[in-house]
């Protein structure tokens, strides 16, 4: 006997690393009619299946829009199977917010969030976690102990760096014909104001507002932090509140980078995109 898809709806997150996405995660996962976690496979697998259904491949003049469609919604419908029982699935990648025409024609009522933060922070968050895991040399860098300060910047900033692509993959989208279906939730608000962030969340997605505990979040992946060489990089505190502290990048490093947050200006929105 068939087994008949689950009727439940699709969301992204996306956004800059280091912004706020897996705590975002966190403070959802507390509604039990949705599923939210810190980055999946998907992101990845979407590309790679992309490019093996593509004139790539010598098979691909037997291969219809039609059949692409299907063949990548279903990995979607594959990975979230009925071991997954939440109505509404979040699925998070930094891949996402360049993908958003595709996931619009596959999903058309599918919402992306973009979790965006000042872009010296997200770097100085990165470096801190480097400094506090000396003795472990992180995933992020391709597990290489040398190079300095400048040079992580400069490696993370760059177009297909962590960091930089990301950057680029928000501005894409911002800035696309039809971003209609994209919010940005910023980091600061999400700390500050968590309430107000989660409640902009549920009107964009349509969803009924749900009471959350924003003095009692939980989330772990410690494992794989620790197989990346970054432990504590998808920890999340259990109290949501902003922290004060001054930055671990040389002066000069951070200025490089205070004048990329785009999304503060609102002559530079120039299609209304939610920014929260």
């Amino acid at each position: 006997m068939t087994q008949e898809p689950l009727q439940r709806s699709f969301h992204f997150i996306s956004g800059l690393p280091r912004s706020g996405s897996t705590l975002l995660s966190a403070i959802l996962s507390q509604n039990p009619r949705f599923h939210a976690g810190m980055s999946s496979p998907l992101g990845g697998s979407f590309d790679t299946m992309l490019s093996q259904l593509s004139d790539h491949s010598e098979f691909s003049v037997f291969i219809s829009n039609d059949q692409r469609r299907r063949i990548l919604k279903g990995l979607f419908e594959g990975y979230y199977g009925p071991e997954f029982s939440a109505e509404v699935i979040f699925d998070t990648s930094r891949i996402w917010c360049a993908r958003l025409e595709l996931l619009r024609q596959l999903f058309p009522r599918s919402k992306i969030i973009a979790c965006v933060r000042h872009v010296p922070w997200v770097i100085d968050s990165i470096e801190r976690l480097v400094r506090r895991n000396i003795f472990q040399p992180s995933g992020i860098f391709d597990y290489k102990p040398g190079g300095t300060v400048y040079s992580r910047a400069e490696g993370l900033a760059k177009g297909d760096g962590m960091v930089g692509f990301a950057h680029n993959a928000v501005k894409q989208a911002f800035y696309s014909d039809d971003p209609s279906n994209l919010m940005l939730l910023r980091f600061e608000t999400l700390t500050n104001e968590p309430a107000r962030a989660i409640a902009g969340v549920y009107a964009f997605i349509g969803e009924p507002a749900y009471s959350h505990d924003f003095n009692n979040v939980q989330y772990e992946a410690d494992e794989f932090d620790r197989r990346i060489g970054t432990p504590g990089l998808h920890t999340v505190r259990p109290k949501i509140e902003p922290v004060v502290r001054a930055s671990v990048l040389p002066p000069d490093l951070f200025s490089r980078y205070v004048n990329d947050t785009f999304w503060l200006d609102p002559a530079l929105n120039l299609r209304n995109v939610k920014v929260v």
